[in-house]
């Protein structure tokens, strides 16, 4: 929808916005980074919406960008992962960070959101794990978090995504080699060692 910011509540953090629409406000959820890219209260802003009804309640999340909301929509069909959680995540979390802590399994980083304890932290990193790559084409691309501009890290990730490697071990596999291997690695030892790391 395209609205008025009119005000916001407990910007420090996950909060609220209040959206005017035609003369009628409404109260969105929101996470920290949507309410910090809305800008300035009497603005005019674009907040892609999600509302959520229950049988005592009916309420409106917002996002500044769609591929957020496609984030939100996926944290929450994990098992005990609320509202209030994935936008805690998405919160404490910028995508491409989220991307890389599913992609290579740490379940510490996701851990760092407000709420979010180190079983549930694994169980996200569990679920999501394999569904990470998929998740490059929400952002627009087809890899997680290698960049995709030509070069030994994208090839290496093209190379073991050829030989059936999902796209979120791939990246993984070439990140931790890239890792140990420093960044000027050639394309040959990074396809070694990646494939050395996604057989275990």
């Amino acid at each position: 929808m395209i609205a008025k910011l009119t005000g916001r509540l407990d910007s420090s953090g996950a909060g609220h916005a209040v959206i005017d629409v035609g003369g009628v406000g409404y109260l969105v959820e929101a996470s920290a980074r949507t309410l910090d890219a809305l800008g300035a209260t009497g603005g005019e802003v674009t907040i892609h919406t999600e509302m959520l009804v229950g049988e005592d309640f009916l309420r409106l999340l917002g996002f500044a960008k769609a591929e957020e909301r496609d984030w939100f929509r996926l944290l929450t069909s994990v098992q005990g992962v609320g509202a209030k959680v994935a936008l805690a995540i998405l919160s404490a979390l910028e995508i491409s960070d989220l991307q890389r802590a599913l992609a290579s399994g740490d379940s510490a980083m996701i851990a760092r959101a407000n709420g979010v304890g180190p079983k549930l932290a694994q169980r996200i990193t569990h679920e999501l794990k394999d569904k990470a790559g998929a998740l490059g084409g929400i952002a627009g691309s087809g890899a997680t978090y290698i960049p995709t501009t030509p070069g030994p890290l994208a090839d290496a990730v093209t190379a073991l995504t050829g030989l059936g490697f999902k796209p979120g071990e791939a990246s993984a596999a070439v990140a931790a080699a890239s890792e140990e291997l420093g960044a000027e690695a050639g394309l040959d030892a990074l396809v070694r060692l990646a494939l050395k790391k996604a057989a275990k």
